[in-house]
């Protein structure tokens, strides 16, 4: 449940994120018995056995807001004043342990970023909503290549490049099982071409990056008259391996027939897999998709 976007869409849920109780209150009473009943979180619960709420909200100083529930079998009733006041006892405790944790977590976060920096990568990790948690000093100085939006949001100043970070963003979203993706960008006022590459934090990642789960790293681009191999191509733009053999003969000089004699397809293939390669490197026309590949040899 907690991996879906069942959550945002529950009444309870919105109504305590809304509310930030800052003692524990039985969600029952806050809700109508109509919402009760349509809640779709309410509804997996009550399957599941579940039945009372007892919820409380602490917000942690990175903006992020702890939420605290207990929750009741079916029969055994809803939460009484004396179980709240219980509750309420242990609240300091778990105040500073979410605090503690949650400071812990940024720390070790900022370490990992960091790190990157001393490999002359800039990087950033995001939550699934886009908003940039954790930022190395490298990130932070491309400005001309990512722009702040709203609620600590980003975007990629080239349209492209940034309908492709934003699509990457929303899959990840919905992806029980979100693959790497790589974004070309173009280079602009002196900055070289560079890639971009979103890698998903799943499991210890996730928890070792407090909870991100995103990672940007930025890789820069070369110019170079060496043909990428079609194994650097797969993995710096998501290819399949015959959208990269293509690609690969493409590069080479040759024209799209003859790339598809070489790579033992029909035109009409090569011609669907050209379409596909244009969408995966932002690219439109078989001149800036040659460039971008062959500057896509040797990291700077």
């Amino acid at each position: 449940m907690l991996a879906s976007d069942t959550l945002q869409f529950s009444t309870a849920v919105s109504r305590m994120c809304a509310l930030q109780p800052a003692s524990f209150v039985d969600v029952e009473t806050f809700l109508t018995p109509e919402e009760i009943e349509n809640d779709p979180v309410r509804k997996r619960l009550r399957a599941m056995g579940i039945g009372a709420h007892a919820c409380t909200a602490i917000p942690m100083p990175s903006g992020e807001l702890a939420i605290f529930v207990f929750q009741r079998r079916l029969g055994e009733g809803d939460y009484d004043q004396k179980s709240l006041d219980v509750l309420d006892s242990l609240r300091p405790a778990m105040a500073r342990a979410g605090l503690i944790a949650g400071r812990l977590g940024l720390e070790r976060a900022e370490g990992t970023v960091a790190a990157m920096t001393a490999m002359g990568l800039p990087a950033a990790v995001l939550s699934l909503k886009g908003r940039v948690m954790v930022a190395n000093a490298l990130f932070d100085g491309l400005s001309s290549l990512f722009l702040p939006t709203a609620f600590g949001g980003m975007a990629i100043a080239d349209a492209e490049a940034n309908r492709l970070f934003q699509q990457a963003v929303v899959a990840a979203r919905n992806e029980l099982e979100p693959t790497v993706r790589s974004i070309p960008v173009q280079g602009v006022d002196g900055r070289p071409p560079m890639i971009l590459h979103m890698l998903p934090l799943r499991r210890s990642a996730h928890e070792i990056f407090s909870g991100a789960d995103i990672l940007v790293a930025a890789t820069a681009l070369s110019a170079s008259s060496l043909v990428p191999s079609p194994t650097l191509l797969a993995g710096l733009f998501d290819l399949t391996p015959a959208e990269a053999r293509l690609a690969t003969a493409l590069s080479q000089g040759h024209a799209l027939k003859a790339a598809a004699v070489s790579s033992n397809i029909t035109e009409k293939t090569a011609r669907t897999y050209l379409e596909r390669i244009f969408a995966k490197t932002g690219t439109r026309q078989q001149s800036q998709l040659v460039a971008l590949l062959k500057s896509a040899g040797p990291f700077g």
